[in-house]
């Protein structure tokens, strides 16, 4: 199975979508809190990229954590 396939496979197996989206939305509201704070509470007008952005960032850094501890369990141990 090719590095790619097995990368998917570690990403969407074994609760690593559940934890990723625990970890993005505490850690996506936090920031976004801290980033927006005056457009979630109405002084400005909110940047919907933004926010989206600050929620998938979070995902894509939990999701590549989980998929390469795994990848790096899977190698024999060196020599």
């Amino acid at each position: 199975m090719s590095a790619l396939r097995r990368g998917l496979y570690f990403a969407t197996t074994a609760g690593v979508p559940a934890r990723s989206l625990k970890v993005a939305v505490v850690v996506g509201t936090a920031l976004n809190l801290i980033n927006q704070y005056d457009a979630l509470f109405g002084a400005v007008p909110l940047n919907w990229l933004k926010l989206c952005l600050t929620y998938a960032m979070p995902y894509a850094v939990s999701t590549y954590g989980a998929v390469a501890f795994r990848m790096a369990q899977e190698k024999p141990p060196a020599a």
